[in-house]
């Protein structure tokens, strides 16, 4: 995997970073969504649809809405599935090699809540100039200040993207040896455990007994097309 392929995952960053929070919102940031198409571009289809289901689950309870600010799993997702089309040439693929990577990127993603705080921090100094800009009736720059508004969104995302995939590959790299053959025998058990992990945030926050019933007939769904696959 060459530079152009970290500059097209790093491009793929920002664009689903910005419909995560600051526009658009169409839902392509979620992990299911964004994963499969990263490791679709970077040469990975199935670890990236592996990784996007399991991060699907683990943060799919702790949205971003309002002032509430989760770790970034949209970043995590990508990175994840970029440090897989990192190590091509690991001697076990597939998915222990997905698990580790996307294990390495979990913590890694804590990042994106440090960035996103930063960034809504400086959004609420321009909310000052906006206001003077607004009473003189300057248009011109009341686009600018709202454009910087998305520029600073956007530097969040490429800066935990760029944690997770500078930080994580070099860790990838210094543990696979040893951590890879240990995780071949049970990757199948952790994928379980961290998809129980997710359902069980998720279950723990219903309290309808009509959406726990449809939330439960998704899980049987999507896990017997899990097995499938």
């Amino acid at each position: 995997m060459g530079v152009p392929e970290v500059c097209l995952a790093g491009m793929m960053a920002v664009v689903a970073g910005l419909d995560r929070t600051a526009m658009l919102q169409v839902m392509v940031s979620r992990p299911l969504v964004v994963a499969p198409v990263a490791g679709l571009l970077l040469g990975c289809p199935e670890e990236g649809l592996q990784i996007g289901l399991m991060c699907e689950l683990l943060w799919l309870g702790r949205l971003p809405i309002g002032a509430a600010i989760p770790p970034d799993d949209t970043q995590v997702a990508i990175g994840a599935t970029t440090l897989v089309a990192m190590q091509g040439s690991a001697d076990v693929g597939g998915l222990p090699l997905a698990l580790l990577c996307l294990l390495v990127a979990i913590p890694l993603g804590k990042t994106g809540q440090i960035f996103d705080l930063k960034a809504r921090q400086w959004n609420g100094r321009l909310q000052q100039r906006w206001d003077v800009c607004l009473d003189a009736g300057d248009l011109g720059s009341l686009e600018k200040i709202h454009l910087r508004g998305v520029l600073n969104f956007a530097l969040a995302s490429i800066g935990t993207f760029l944690v997770v995939v500078l930080v994580g590959s070099p860790l990838v790299e210094m543990v696979k040896g040893v951590l890879l053959p240990m995780l071949q025998p049970v990757a199948g058990w952790l994928r379980l455990s961290l998809v129980a992990i997710g359902v069980a945030g998720i279950v723990g926050s219903l309290n309808v007994g009509r959406t726990l019933t449809l939330f439960c007939a998704s899980f049987l769904t999507g896990l017997m097309v899990l097995w499938l696959l």
